[in-house]
């Protein structure tokens, strides 16, 4: 049986992904890219600061919700952990490292607890924004103007409560609908980091930067879903970052090292240390460049 023709006929079909949201690139063929003091790799912490509500609402649940019949107080209370005890002891270790960081912000977060957004302030870290709340997922069944009118509340709220409107933007579980990113823009919002098919930033066609957050390095994916301990999460790191050097080294271009790092995980009195030790040691690499999504982002828009 023959395909029918139809199926090889797409209008959009050209080099690449067959879209026209940004160009296609490979990163071996694009001019070289260079950190500041002409480090090669960018260090990207990224801190997930989430409200899950007790009861799950809209399209799907996201990553970590509730799992049991409610009121399922058991995961309920292992999240709000992460922002009562697990993210106070990340903040010790970035002070220690002297890193910075970004952390993505739920406004119910921003909202609920102020004393945890004033010491994120007050470390010099940056706040971007993580929607509404856990239940303010992004998808395509999503009407325009409900979802414009989520990215605006999400925006206005973390703006009242931090002093600052976001620059950058994570949704939900990355998920994005076809407007999500011109809502963005709409919005003033520079970058988001939803799109995970790159080592370095790269622009959108309309103007909007993707700073890739790798789902593949995230404490969520490979201690909680893979079920490794810590300590190898923290080699994966190194294993990372060592290869990302020699890759800059030898191509002449530099490369982004993104950490997505959540506190009720990475947190805990028997993980913590693991962080602790992974950033002393690449804190003294003569090649890491610890820096918030904004600086990354600005770094390399300027060599644009």
């Amino acid at each position: 049986m023959s395909l029918d023709p139809g199926y090889l006929e797409y209008s959009d079909r050209h080099e690449g992904y067959d879209h026209h949201i940004y160009e296609w690139s490979n990163i071996h063929e694009r001019a070289p890219v260079r950190w500041p003091g002409d480090k090669s790799v960018a260090v990207f912490l990224c801190v997930s600061l989430e409200w899950f509500p007790i009861v799950p609402d809209g399209p799907f649940k996201a990553p970590g919700h509730m799992l049991t019949p409610y009121p399922d107080y058991r995961h309920y209370t292992v999240r709000d952990y992460g922002n009562r005890v697990g993210v106070w002891r990340m903040l010790e270790a970035f002070e220690s490292a002297d890193v910075k960081a970004s952390f993505a912000t739920n406004a119910a977060v921003a909202e609920r607890y102020p004393e945890l957004i004033a010491a994120v302030q007050a470390g010099g870290h940056e706040i971007i924004a993580h929607s509404t709340d856990m239940n303010g997922t992004i998808d395509s069944s999503l009407d325009e103007e409900v979802e414009r009118a989520l990215v605006s509340n999400a925006l206005a709220r973390l703006e009242a409560a931090t002093g600052a409107k976001p620059r950058g933007w994570l949704s939900i579980a990355r998920s994005q609908s076809w407007h999500t990113l011109d809502l963005l823009a709409e919005h003033g919002i520079g970058y988001c980091c939803d799109w995970v098919n790159d080592e370095l930033p790269y622009r959108f066609a309309n103007g909007v930067v993707d700073l890739p957050l790798s789902a593949e390095l995230s404490d969520r994916t490979i201690i909680a879903t893979q079920q490794h301990s810590a300590e190898a999460w923290g080699g994966m790191m190194r294993d990372a970052f060592d290869f990302l050097a020699g890759e800059a080294a030898s191509q002449g271009s530099a490369r982004l090292l993104p950490m997505e790092l959540t506190p009720y995980i990475i947190g805990q009195p028997f993980r913590i240390e693991a962080l602790e030790n992974l950033l002393a040691d690449l804190a003294g690499r003569d090649q890491a460049w610890f820096a918030t999504g904004s600086e990354i982002v600005e770094s390399w828009a300027g060599q644009q």
